[in-house]
């Protein structure tokens, strides 16, 4: 029988939900019939013709049985969900802001600060405010290249690649991604250009222009917080 490294092996934890168990189960099985149909042991086959054996049809195989069952996935970057609609969960409008079902809320305190969402902070330093301005097309990347970036604007965005915003980060006061964690491109890049950001923020309620404040004076997201699952929020607050 041939034995293939699991999960825990691989990354020291079991995976965090059945979506990600049921895709890991279907490429280890992929990839234990093409090893058995190659004739070949292990390590001849990773270093030999497994790019030729397994190709993008096998994962649209995997993709399409998953779509099947009526799952649907979640978006971070809402050009998945533009490009593949019946794919993806229910995009929100792009006039506004996006809602995330599991943002945290609460009225405002007596410094008329609104808690409207949480995120994984990058790098600790102070809580910074500003001016929550939506990007989210390369137009928008454009124009603001063009026209410049209001002083103090806070740069809420859905690609936690950063591809998309790279050519302008560094003239942002702060950064909300709706998805990615502090190891994504994004979270480095905000660490080497020192911007407060906040990585996989659960945010409702904020609309282009509002003011908010990032608590980016949290703790630092570590590692070991997500291999153990241990949230470590910083919150956003929309100010009065």
């Amino acid at each position: 029988m041939i034995v293939l490294p699991t999960d825990n092996h691989l990354w020291g934890g079991e995976p965090n939900s059945p979506l990600v168990a049921a895709i890991h189960l279907s490429v280890r099985d992929l990839v234990r019939r093409r090893l058995v149909q190659s004739g070949l042991d292990w390590n001849a086959f990773v270093s030999g013709p497994i790019d030729d054996l397994i190709g993008q049809d096998d994962f649209a195989a995997i993709d399409a049985a998953v779509l099947a069952t009526g799952h649907r996935y979640a978006f971070s970057a809402t050009i998945s969900a533009t490009e593949r609609p019946e794919a993806y969960q229910g995009l929100a409008t792009l006039d506004g802001g996006f809602d995330h079902p599991d943002a945290p809320s609460a009225p405002p305190d007596a410094q008329g600060r609104a808690l409207c969402g949480t995120g994984d902070n990058v790098v600790q330093g102070s809580d910074v405010e500003g001016v929550a301005r939506f990007v989210r097309s390369a137009g928008q990347v454009i124009a603001l290249m063009e026209q410049g970036i209001p002083q103090g604007s806070i740069a809420i965005i859905d690609d936690s690649g950063g591809t998309l915003t790279a050519p302008i980060l560094n003239r942002f006061a702060g950064l909300v991604c709706a998805g990615g964690t502090v190891r994504s491109h994004l979270g480095i890049l905000a660490r080497e250009y020192g911007i407060p950001c906040l990585m996989n923020v659960r945010l409702a309620g904020i609309q282009d222009g509002d003011r908010v404040r990032l608590e980016t004076g949290a703790p630092a997201r570590t590692a070991e917080s997500y291999l153990s699952g241990t949230e470590m929020p910083a919150r956003i607050w929309k100010l009065a």
